[in-house]
């Protein structure tokens, strides 16, 4: 089996339904709703430390909003206001004393009631704590290896894919972890007509033939915010984008293809099902992105400062 994550390294102190508790008694009851039926929502989140040593969330406004609509979509009435949430986020990074981390605001259906149609009171948290590459420092240096999935990614009618709910997680911890099994770093799921949808926790990009390709987020992916981020970047370096509908064999024969997410941040991919992709390497377009994209979140990039809200 591939590599395991690191461990999370605790920090000190969770913001817990309006409160700043320590991180060993953020606790929920063992019959918490979400808990055995899967319906909460959550977003990843991260704060960058900047050049003069402060710390900015990357794109936290739009990491809130679609908390919100993700618990809209679920019928989940929120505690808290979205500016609530947001000041939480940012409360809980100063609390720690952290410049720089990964934030997981969670709101989910407290214990109560039992059974598929309960109700129960909404509860939100916010933990933060310090993580590293998701796939690895090698990973996004020089790429990695990734199996299309025998699973599939579920249809946007039998599940709410544009909503961030925990219980979607189920599709991807399986199909990770067949990846793994099977010596490879990352999975790839297809849709229900075939063609490529996502990877277990984040979204895809191909080049080929100077075009930069993703699928759209009408086919059922979860619309990414570091996705937009990308589509963004890509426009304004003058590179043609467009969102569309492609197969695996596409994929295979791609000229560069990587990853993007809140947690993988952008991460090339070297090789599919045993197919080189490109020169095998990082390509030039891919490192040209991931270097601004990393400029951008740590304030090096004037036009995108918008993006970035300072502790």
């Amino acid at each position: 089996m591939a590599k395991q994550p690191e461990p999370i390294k605790k920090s000190d102190v969770i913001w817990m339904d309006g409160k700043l508790v320590p991180w060993d008694d953020a606790k929920i009851h063992v019959l918490t709703h979400s808990f055995h039926y899967g319906v909460a929502v959550f977003e990843g989140i991260r704060c960058y430390a900047q050049p003069d040593g402060r710390g900015a969330i990357f794109r936290l406004r739009e990491h809130v909003k679609r908390l919100f609509e993700s618990a809209h979509i679920c019928l989940m009435e929120m505690p808290y206001t979205e500016a609530q949430v947001f000041e939480a986020c940012k409360e809980v990074m100063r609390a720690n004393k952290m410049n720089e981390g990964y934030l997981r605001p969670i709101a989910y259906f407290s214990e109560g009631l039992m059974g598929v149609g309960a109700v129960n009171p909404v509860r939100l948290s916010v933990a933060t704590w310090h993580w590293g590459a998701y796939l690895g420092d090698e990973g996004m240096k020089k790429g990695i290896r990734v199996k299309v999935s025998s699973y599939t990614r579920m249809h946007m009618n039998s599940d709410p894919t544009r909503a961030k709910v925990t219980g979607h997680y189920l599709n991807s911890v399986l199909a990770k972890r067949e990846a793994l099994l099977a010596g490879y770093d990352e999975a790839v799921l297809l849709d229900q007509q075939g063609y490529v949808g996502e990877a277990t926790g984040e979204n895809l990009f191909l080049l080929r033939g100077g075009i930069l390709y993703t699928p759209p987020a009408a086919g059922g992916i979860l619309e990414g915010i570091t996705r937009e981020t990308i589509l963004r970047i890509a426009k304004d370096k003058g590179l043609q984008v467009e969102e569309r509908r492609f197969s695996r064999d596409y994929l295979y024969c791609a000229d560069e293809a990587f990853l993007c997410g809140t947690a993988a941040e952008i991460t090339p991919i070297r090789e599919v099902d045993g197919r080189r992709i490109g020169q095998g390497e990082t390509g030039p377009t891919t490192k040209e992105i991931q270097a601004t994209f990393f400029r951008a979140v740590r304030g090096q990039e004037p036009r995108y400062n918008e993006w970035l809200t300072y502790l």
